[in-house]
């Protein structure tokens, strides 16, 4: 006999947690000032309590922020394909990824006291990025869009060095045109 999983969270609990989590990547995002758990909170229309129930510490909260972005980003290949013909999809994906590095920069000082308390939040971010990749990347070159010889993990390092070179705010039509170059070298050109 298997043991029953984790019970789903109630529609409201659902809510309260996904609020708290999107409170927290803004206020660990946020350069300077000490975040309190109260303001988190406070910010997501919630009681300490709940968050609590939720994150039982802050870098519970912080890890769990981070990994919702992730997933958040890596669950958004499936619905850009449902949106937009692949090779659409695949650079409107490419603009959501620089926006998550740099949310994942701005959270810096945040992420490094998870990793200082022995957690590893970055453990699985590179295989769900390639998946996520893969995924699109498959789609593109079925429908001819895309070159079928392209390795997701070097597309992956690509996007990478776009977003330590514009990685500001300021930079950000400098990324969109970087974006657009590589977008440029993925298309499947026909031979002639």
């Amino acid at each position: 006999m298997t043991a029953p999983g984790p019970r789903p969270l109630r529609a409201d609990a659902a809510r309260n947690r996904q609020r708290l989590l999107e409170a927290a990547v803004r206020a660990f995002s946020r350069p300077g000032a000490e975040v309190t758990l109260e303001a988190v909170a406070r910010d997501a229309g919630v009681g300490i309590g709940t968050l609590y129930r939720h994150f039982p510490t802050r870098e519970a909260l912080v890890e769990a922020a981070y990994r919702s972005e992730l997933a958040r980003l890596c669950d958004a290949a499936g619905e850009l394909l449902a949106q937009l013909p692949p090779d659409r999809a695949v650079r409107a994906w490419m603009d959501r990824f620089v926006d998550y590095l740099a949310t994942k920069r701005d959270m810096a000082d945040a992420l490094r006291l998870v990793i200082a308390a022995g957690a590893n939040p970055f453990a699985q971010s590179r295989d769900l990025l390639v998946a996520a990749l893969t995924r699109l990347l498959t789609a593109g070159a079925a429908a001819g869009t895309v070159r079928a010889d392209v390795d997701p993990a070097d597309v992956l390092a690509g996007l990478g060095g776009v977003s330590l070179a514009a990685a500001g705010p300021a930079q950000r039509d400098l990324a969109g045109r970087l974006l657009d170059l590589l977008m440029d070298g993925l298309r499947h050109q026909p031979t002639r």
